[in-house]
């Protein structure tokens, strides 16, 4: 993995756990030589875990919509700035750019663009590791909305398995290194019988 995509606020959060979280991820990032790609912002849990990976020496490339640029939101001293039109290029953009993707908690932006690509992936759109950093629990109610789903049969258990989710961002790391791709196109064809 050379870099890896991280969706994460453009607040800080209520907690100061969550802008710790954002330093532990940037410095397990670093200490791996992992390069981050993330949403651009200079503000809140992406401000952060930009800032922290630039202090550490890490690669940082942003990708932010003009709109949001324009408002003054976008971080200036980053290895690489991408400037795009519209929301639908950016997540084009940071998935082209990385090797797998994260979230850590944020809003309903984070969430949207997580399950954008664990979708992806689920259709086999692409075969990189989806993760979640459940940071002091924030996920778990999430997970357990998304284990009823399953239950209730709207989520394969093959498709809901494709997330990995990890409370410390080391653990989370080895396990994206140890990825093995489903084999989505197998479980597609078996869908139209």
């Amino acid at each position: 993995m050379k870099r890896l995509c991280v969706f994460c606020g453009s607040n800080a959060g209520a907690r100061p756990e969550y802008a710790n979280a954002a330093r532990d991820m940037a410095a397990s990032l670093a200490a791996r030589n992992i390069g981050l790609v993330y949403g651009g912002g200079r503000v809140g849990l992406m401000g952060i875990l930009a800032d922290e990976m630039l202090r550490l020496g890490g690669n940082v490339a942003g990708v932010i919509p003009r709109m949001l640029s324009d408002r003054e939101v976008g971080h200036v001293g980053l290895s690489e700035l991408h400037v795009v039109e519209t929301m639908h290029e950016r997540k084009a953009k940071m998935a082209d750019l990385a090797d797998g993707f994260i979230a850590l908690p944020g809003g309903l932006g984070t969430l949207e663009e997580i399950f954008e690509i664990w979708t992806w992936a689920q259709l086999g759109s692409h075969r990189k590791p989806c993760g979640f950093l459940d940071v002091g629990g924030f996920y778990e109610p999430l997970f357990e909305f998304l284990d009823r789903a399953v239950t209730e049969r709207f989520i394969a258990p093959r498709f809901r398995a494709i997330a990995i989710v990890d409370a410390d961002p080391e653990r989370l790391l080895d396990r994206f290194e140890e990825y093995e791709p489903p084999d989505v196109a197998r479980w597609l064809d078996h869908a139209k019988t």
